[in-house]
């Protein structure tokens, strides 16, 4: 789900909710959050793909400066959009955010030259129960806007395909989401 915000600016600068749970709630996206993050990424690096089963987090996420093209995978075995990702750009020009909800995998990739890019966790980070997807998984077939080869981490460059994790280790349809 995409959100545009709305924004109140002057010739001094602009004001933002990022978060107001009432609004948010009333268009779909849950709280309660428990854990904020941000990074910091130079051009033509890519995060992700990487979800968490158990504890799956749904994440709203946002550039406060930049541009990166934001991806979101469909993970939950059992959907009937299972494998299916949109992307989007977001930039601190616009201010658009992105709900990822639980179950999905997400991954951006940094179009400016630098990016600073924040969201908010509905789930703690649970180190142990990450999963990585590759990035370029053919199956999956994301249009990443770049040019050759990205800079990636060794966990992400090391990735399996979608289909080469167990079912087991992919969360289900949302009774395993939340």
């Amino acid at each position: 789900m995409i959100i545009d915000p709305d924004v109140h600016g002057d010739q001094r600068g602009w004001f933002m909710e990022t978060w107001q749970e009432q609004r948010y709630a009333e268009a779909g996206i849950p709280g309660p959050f428990v854990q904020d993050n941000m990074a910091l990424s130079s051009h033509g690096i890519l995060r992700g793909l990487h979800l968490q089963h158990p504890h799956a987090q749904g994440k709203l996420v946002q550039v406060i400066l930049g541009e990166v093209y934001d991806v979101a995978v469909d993970a939950r075995r059992g959907s009937p959009h299972f494998g299916q990702w949109v992307g989007v750009i977001l930039s601190g020009d616009t201010r658009r955010q992105l709900w990822v909800p639980p179950g999905f995998a997400h991954g951006y990739v940094v179009t400016s030259n630098q990016a600073i890019f924040s969201y908010k966790c509905t789930d703690f980070y649970h180190p142990e129960n990450e999963l990585s997807i590759r990035w370029d998984d053919e199956d999956i077939g994301i249009d990443w806007p770049i040019v050759g080869q990205p800079s990636l981490s060794g966990k992400d460059a090391d990735a399996p395909m979608l289909r080469e994790i167990a079912a087991e280790r992919l969360p289900d349809t949302c009774h395993d989401c939340q």
